[in-house]
């Protein structure tokens, strides 16, 4: 896949890869990972899309200076240009986790129109699952804000991140998703800057339901496509069907025996779903 920069008019580096010729289709992932999420399925989608993939700021090769508030809205304004300078007007985008916030308060504030659009497993507007263990990470990434712990936090977001994790986040147990997670915290140990930017972003990211997302729900209007895993204990099935029932022009789909890393568990089946549905 071709490495390229998209410049927001505010400094923030943008790193995207791409693959492939036809209709942009962009992939958003979720918090903690990079564009690697994805490429399980780029083969397969490569052959119908020009399939863009963005690292989020903070992840992967994008920036990370903390001169930047990383709020939501912040990322959503990041990703409306992004969408604008690369993909074109009314893209095809999907995005997973808390890209799919990102994705939400983007066209929730008219930064971006998608002509379709994939919303895979997330909160929604739901209140997170496992709010203890949350807290705790909040409470742990804030740290990065002392000076002197700045340092060191890395090392512990290695460690609790580390390719152990990824056998719990993949049903099928893919050997593949212990490097998307050594990559993804490659540069975290050691790394001061990344550690204060990402205090700014734990203390700004909205923690409790998002009841502003029900309002949203019926006045989206262009088709949605649901694409949610089965065995995620994350993302409930139940919060999709809640949001099925609001949005005017939407479809659920679940692919079975997968987990939080659908593309790791079931690639094949998450490219199908994809191009069915974006044509």
């Amino acid at each position: 896949m071709r490495l390229r920069l998209y410049h927001h008019p505010d400094g923030t580096r943008v790193a995207y890869r791409e693959r492939g010729a036809g209709p942009p289709l962009a992939l958003i992932h979720s918090a903690m990972l990079s564009h690697k999420e994805w490429e399980p399925s780029v083969e397969q989608l490569s052959a119908h899309f020009r399939v863009v993939l963005p690292d989020l700021p903070l992840h992967g090769d994008s920036e990370e200076s903390p001169v930047h508030p990383y709020t939501l809205d912040w990322f959503a304004e990041v990703l409306g240009g992004f969408a604008a300078d690369v993909l074109g007007p009314s893209p095809l985008i999907g995005a997973h986790g808390a890209g799919a916030e990102v994705l939400l308060q983007a066209v929730a504030t008219r930064r971006m129109r998608p002509s379709r659009l994939v919303l895979m497993s997330s909160r929604l507007h739901a209140p997170p699952e496992h709010a203890r263990s949350r807290a705790l990470w909040r409470a742990a990434a804030m740290a990065g804000a002392i000076p002197g712990l700045d340092r060191v936090a890395g090392y512990g977001m290695r460690a609790v991140f580390g390719p152990g994790r990824a056998t719990r986040l993949s049903v099928r147990g893919n050997p593949a998703a212990h490097d998307l997670l050594r990559h993804a915290f490659a540069d975290a140990p050691g790394n001061a800057a990344l550690a204060r930017s990402w205090a700014k972003c734990a203390r700004a990211w909205p923690t409790g339901a998002r009841e502003d997302l029900l309002e949203l729900y019926p006045r989206l209007d262009m088709p949605v496509l649901l694409l949610w895993a089965d065995q995620d204990r994350l993302h409930p099935l139940a919060t999709a069907e809640a949001a099925l029932a609001l949005l005017p022009n939407a479809q659920l789909r679940v692919l079975p025996s997968t987990g939080f890393l659908m593309a790791y568990d079931d690639p094949v089946g998450l490219a199908r779903e994809r191009v069915a549905f974006c044509g």
